[in-house]
């Protein structure tokens, strides 16, 4: 099987994507038989909570948790481990976002820490996509996941960085068990691990793949982990490590340089917020893809679908969920790019008043490609009360809005369908939502230091290509604040899947009030921009295909897959008891005190 099925319609850039593969590379896929075991897939606490894609970084979250640590603290010490645990889809060669909430001052702050393009002009001058086919060095942008994690650390947490850093570094030095998913994906991976021998002796010992229950020990990445808890940041991107770095991946034709790593910034911003069925809802801004998020939620109000009391057998919302997400995505697909660069107007594709005109689109005739609606007519729209706290400023309209070579009708792949996300809720009540990832699985393919490099520069377009920017992204972690207080914290991995696999299950929590457990075991839905086929996981009913059908879709039949949105969340109930939730499509589990 291919990386991403043919049953998708491939765009030229998820093709140069999978070119990054370096030969013949399969997807692991998951039959419905396979799905994680339900043993701590959803956990009570009614202190601190802590939900991740990989159980051992989980337990290093709630570790930190118990050792007095608060959600920032926990979110660290767990994104530390994952760059473990889940090397393939995430670690220090990668990048994210994340949103911190302080309940003390009922504020939130949002983190980019996504993968940046060097300082050298040839950046706007070359296609990274194709050239990453050709030479896998240039897919890897200057990694931020160091900076972002220890500037999290800094600003928001109140152990010390070594002590956060100490379960990842136990894990890397000690090792960790393989589970059934690692191995397939590191099968899957073969000729690109095959590239270097360091990786090679890692991960196909013997020349095979791990198995399932093999220990997975990391030297190479315990010392780098291990300087940088001793050094910080300056230990990452400045000195030894940056230097072999920028060397290893000029060596396979790479862009990055030493300057480059040494220059790395974390982008602060404010949230984009909406006001939701009394709910204050925060995602992450662009380049982040929290903008379609908060479309998708605002569009299912205006279409009914939160009235409908469920998705599995009401025939009619999810005939209008479809229409909702092709058509978030058709608006996702064109409405984004790095702000510092571009104009891109979030705030009016967030807006409740645009979410209503396209309502009207997401309703009506099934075409078969659903045009991006002018975003840019509400973006000057007054925001919410409910958002006086989060002014995301208007950008200014260009003189010409057209023009661009990226295809609106494709589908929002941005190749980051293999991803890892944590939530993490303290008993104080502050939050952390974060999605981090390396890009495909296992990035680019250049192996330094015992970490991956991304490939994050492959995402890069016509509009987006140039010196000092940032790559784009569907990642979009969310908090739901209601009357001051976090009800939800949610993210997904999955690449296109990200959106819509947090909107269904947040709606599936917060308008049809189902069991959170319930909700993000449920079945979900994707379709996409250009075409007509919906993909249907297992558990809906006959009347749903039949009315899917009627409308003018093409609904096929998929078994759960770790691509489909990898949910982890952590829902609060009113009587303040913590509830983590992990995606059965994935191997993570919730922790909690």
């Amino acid at each position: 099987m291919p990386l991403f099925p043919a049953s998708r319609r491939a765009s030229r850039r998820a093709s140069l994507l999978a070119a990054l593969a370096l030969g013949a590379c399969a997807r692991p896929t998951l039959s419905t038989d396979d799905l994680s075991p339900a043993y701590g897939k959803r956990v009570e606490g009614s202190r601190g909570m802590v939900a991740a894609s990989h159980p051992d970084a989980a337990a290093a979250g709630a570790e930190i948790l118990r050792a007095g640590g608060n959600a920032a603290d926990a979110a660290v010490a767990t994104a530390f481990a994952l760059s473990v645990t889940d090397i393939s889809q995430t670690g220090l060669g990668g990048g994210g976002a994340l949103t911190f909430y302080d309940a003390r001052r009922q504020k939130a702050e949002h983190l980019s820490f996504y993968p940046r393009t060097g300082g050298d002009s040839a950046w706007a001058k070359v296609d990274t996509g194709a050239a990453a086919a050709r030479a896998p060095g240039r897919a890897a942008a200057v990694p931020g996941m160091v900076a972002g994690l220890l500037e999290t650390q800094r600003r928001f947490g109140r152990l010390s960085r070594v002590q956060v850093m100490a379960p990842a570094i136990r894990l890397a030095r000690e090792g960790f068990v393989v589970s059934p998913l690692l191995s397939r994906t590191i099968a899957s991976s073969r000729a690109k691990l095959n590239a270097y021998p360091a990786a090679r002796a890692i991960f196909l010992p013997d020349s095979e793949p791990l198995r399932p229950g093999a220990l997975l020990v990391q030297p190479a990445l315990a010392a780098t982990l291990e300087g940088i808890a001793a050094g910080g940041a300056e230990a990452f991107y400045k000195g030894a490590i940056a230097e072999q770095l920028a060397r290893d991946v000029q060596a396979r034709g790479g862009l990055i340089t030493a300057h480059d790593m040494s220059r790395y910034p974390v982008a602060e911003m404010i949230p984009l917020c909406a006001a939701w069925r009394g709910f204050t809802v925060l995602s992450a801004p662009p380049p982040m893809g929290g903008s379609a998020v908060l479309e998708m939620l605002q569009m299912a109000e205006a279409t009914g679908i939160t009235s409908a009391g469920g998705f599995t057998d009401r025939p009619a919302a999810v005939t209008s969920l479809a229409g909702v997400i092709r058509t978030a995505q058709a608006d996702a697909g064109w409405w984004r790019g790095d702000p510092q660069v571009m104009a891109v107007p979030a705030r009016g594709v967030a807006s409740a008043e645009y979410a209503r005109d396209r309502a009207q689109v997401a309703a009506g005739p099934v075409v078969d490609s659903v045009k991006r609606g002018d975003a840019w007519t509400h973006d000057a729209a007054a925001l919410p009360a409910a958002c006086a706290s989060y002014p995301y400023a208007s950008a200014t309209r260009p003189a010409s809005s057209a023009g661009s070579s990226h295809d609106a009708d494709a589908p929002n792949d941005d190749g980051t369908s293999f991803t890892s996300h944590l939530s993490v809720v303290d008993a104080e009540g502050n939050a952390v939502s974060a999605t981090t990832t390396v890009g495909v699985l296992f990035g680019s393919g250049v192996y330094t230091g015992g970490f991956f490099l991304n490939s994050s520069a492959a995402n890069l377009d016509a509009r987006t290509r140039g010196p000092n920017r940032y790559a784009n992204s569907t990642m979009s972690p969310t908090l739901v604040l209601d009357g001051g207080k976090v009800r939800l914290v949610i993210g997904a991995a999955g690449s296109q899947y990200i959106q819509p696999a947090i909107a269904q299950v947040t709606v599936r929590i917060l308008a049809f009030n189902e069991d959170p457990g319930r909700a993000i075991t449920a079945p979900r839905i994707q379709t996409s921009v250009g075409r007509r086929e919906v993909e249907v996981e297992p558990g809906f009913s006959s009347e749903v295909y039949a009315a899917l059908v009627a409308a003018g879709y093409r609904p096929a039949s998929r078994v759960a897959d770790i691509a489909f949105g990898g949910v982890h969340g952590v829902y609060v109930r009113r009587d303040g008891m913590r509830i983590g939730i992990a995606d059965p499509r994935r191997d993570g589990v919730a922790r909690g005190q």
